[in-house]
């Protein structure tokens, strides 16, 4: 018949199995049964606990089972419950006992336990794979326990690392080392030792802060007590990587040095007052920080020194640069840099630059030898500073040295005086800029005045592709805002082109160094000379003058999309109104289907040129296609060119809706001369 012991309230571990198995001889029986209200340990206390011990007559071994309803460590932070072990009980040769066999815990996988008793001390080991944890706990030492891993799951300690970062979920990684876990009565949790950690990932619920393939080695000395808990860790990453709002971290394979002490109090968050960054010429930075109670940044000052800033973009900054569509741009020479931020944001920041060139591979803007520095601030007191560079580029548009006076208060960086850049045989004036950075919800504003006086258009065609139009470009534009990832003109420019006047209005520009820029803006020409504009279109030949509109122009990517363009020459005193056979040819092919009528008929190919009233064109575009119209419209034909004088021509198109791009390759074609006329 079974025997059984009386039920206990509340018993140490250390006592529970020998009670046992002393009972057992005495008892003689084959089923003994023990139940204990709560059992205490070092690390965590038993509920609801039942252990069954059988063991034949004359066996050499017995079977122990050990069922607990709820188990809890909660300065490891693991809960368990419905825990069931069951193991063959056997005598070891220091007159111990042993048992090893599948330890079950609710519906989780079972893992194997092994676990050692004598006077000596206790040993344990879970296993579960490849992967290891041993537990050991001396006699003479009783409140240490020393912790082996050996290829641990990361997700095996989650509860454990909860204690000092709750909102991280790890998901993957291993881990390896050494661990001494001092669990005094009357004493703080401690954990301290070594670890070697390969390939971790993990990500907060809000999923704000992640990491991939994390890699290296650590030393850990943390400690929790009811009221406060602290943790120091040094050691070194090679490679993996790392997302904490807008930064992003790439780790090299070379290994990085780090530190870091924090502590918290109940109530409080963590306070982490030295923290350290050791990358090489790299960076190498030291910073401070203080967390509110829910993770959230309160305080954080910052110390970086970049020696070779090559490889920084692509290890540290390029979540902030890709903000601003920088991702590809960059940047060589050395900086320092200070900031400081507090729970309203940015709240003061000195960048020291020294010989530092900022270029973009796809040849937006180049900004070589920069230096001087640049201090912002936010409080009300103002400071100054000075930022230069030799020479640079903007969409392939060269410009010279300047020197840009800087003062800032109240969260805005601004220009103390006027700033006259040389650009393109003029010059590109600046003035009241101010810079507004990122403050919680708002984005990054600069607002700034725009002067532009006699660039060489000339110059600027030839390194935008263009054909060699001649001429000055100048304007001023009052006020400009970018924000939002948009620049918005107020006020306009002007170019003096042909002899006459384009004007630029409704300007904005959206995505200026991101992907896929798109440009808006309305165009008015008055008074070009055709002669000119033809003989450098390689368009024929036409003389007079020409006015014309623009409406809702949209560039994509600098490619139109849309916009309502109308072209029609002008009457101006002594101008006389002739058009060669080969731009009367030119312009019937961009009209598209059009053909060519004379009062002589086929006699138009005996004659160089011709006279003209009036010569008109348009097009609206979108999605891709060209409503065409003309001087006036009959039905779908529209009239292109209105003649004057014998011969009297006339040319008109039928084709009123065209494919925008077989109308640009029909315009290629005109400039080419690759085309003939339609004569009726």
């Amino acid at each position: 018949m079974p025997s059984r012991m009386p039920t206990l309230t509340r018993l140490p571990l250390r006592l529970l199995l020998p009670m046992l198995l002393l009972a057992a001889p005495v008892a003689q029986a084959r089923v003994l049964t023990m139940q204990v209200a709560k059992l205490h340990t070092p690390v965590a206390t038993l509920a609801q606990v039942r252990l069954q011990l059988q063991w034949p007559d004359g066996a050499s071994e017995g079977e122990l089972q050990l069922w607990a309803g709820r188990v809890d460590a909660p300065g490891l932070g693991y809960h368990y419950q419905d825990l069931h072990w069951r193991c063959p009980l056997q005598r070891t040769a220091t007159a111990g006992w042993q048992c090893a066999g599948a330890l079950r815990a609710g519906g989780l996988p079972p893992v194997q336990l092994a676990v050692q008793l004598d006077a000596a001390g206790t040993r344990a080991q879970l296993a579960q794979g490849s992967s290891r944890m041993a537990l050991e706990r001396l006699a003479a030492t009783p409140d240490v326990t020393t912790l082996e891993l050996q290829r641990l799951p990361l997700a095996w300690a989650q509860a454990l690392l909860a204690q000092a970062w709750p909102a991280a979920q790890w998901r993957t990684g291993m881990l390896d080392g050494r661990l001494q876990v001092v669990a005094a009565t009357a004493a703080p949790l401690r954990v301290q030792g070594r670890l070697g950690v390969s390939a971790a990932g993990f990500e907060t619920a809000d999923a704000g802060i992640a990491a991939e393939k994390l890699t290296g080695s650590l030393q850990l000395d943390y400690r929790s007590a009811a009221t406060d808990a602290g943790v120091q860790v040094a050691g070194q990453l090679h490679g993996g990587e790392f997302l904490a709002g807008n930064t992003y971290v790439s780790l090299p394979a070379t290994p990085v040095a780090f530190q870091l002490g924090a502590t918290r109090t109940a109530g409080a968050g963590w306070v982490l007052p030295d923290i350290r960054w050791q990358d090489g010429d790299t960076l190498q930075a030291q910073a401070s920080a203080r967390l509110t109670a829910d993770g959230g940044l309160a305080a954080l000052a910052v110390h970086a020194d970049s020696r070779d800033m090559t490889p920084l973009k692509p290890r540290y900054l390029s979540g902030w640069m890709g903000l601003f569509g920088l991702r590809d741009v960059d940047l060589h020479g050395a900086m320092e840099l200070d900031a400081a931020l507090d729970g309203a944001g940015l709240a003061t920041i000195t960048a020291r630059l020294h010989d530092v060139d900022v270029r973009d591979p796809n040849g937006r803007f180049v900004f070589d030898g920069l230096r001087g520095d640049l201090r912002y601030t936010a409080a009300v007191t103002a400071v100054e500073s000075a930022l230069q560079w030799q020479r640079g580029q903007l969409y392939g548009l060269a410009f010279g040295a300047a020197a840009l006076p800087f003062a800032s208060s109240q969260g805005e960086l601004r220009t103390r005086a006027p700033v006259r850049i040389p650009m393109m045989d003029g010059t590109l004036g600046l003035r009241d800029v101010v810079i507004r950075p990122p403050q919680g919800a708002a984005g990054l504003e600069v607002r700034f005045g725009l002067q532009l006086e006699s660039l060489d258009f000339g110059k600027i065609s030839q390194a935008l592709g263009l054909p060699a139009f001649q001429g000055k470009l100048g304007g001023s534009i009052p006020r400009a805002r970018y924000a939002n990832d948009r620049i918005d003109f107020d006020g306009g420019l002007g170019l003096q082109l042909f002899d006459g006047q384009v004007a630029f209005s409704q300007l904005a520009l959206e995505r200026p160094f991101g992907t896929a820029p798109s440009l808006s803006a309305d165009i008015a020409l008055d008074d070009l000379d055709l002669l000119r504009l033809t003989e450098v279109l390689g368009f024929g030949s036409i003389t007079g003058k020409l006015d014309g509109r623009i409406r809702d122009l949209r560039l994509v990517d600098w490619t139109p999309v849309a916009f309502d363009a109308r072209f029609i020459t002008d009457d101006a005193p002594g101008v006389r109104k002739r058009i060669s056979q080969r731009a009367v040819q030119d312009i019937g092919s961009v009209g598209g289907g059009s053909f060519i009528q004379t009062l002589q008929g086929q006699a138009i190919a005996l004659f160089k040129d011709f006279g003209y009233r009036r010569i008109g064109i348009g097009c609206h575009l979108e999605n891709q296609i060209c409503t065409m119209n003309g001087l006036h419209s009959d039905g779908n034909a529209f009239t292109i060119v209105e003649g004057a004088g014998v011969p009297r021509l006339e040319v008109v198109g039928y084709n009123r809706a065209v494919d925008w791009q077989t109308l640009v390759e029909r315009l290629l074609a005109a400039s080419k001369g690759d085309v003939a006329p339609v004569i009726h």
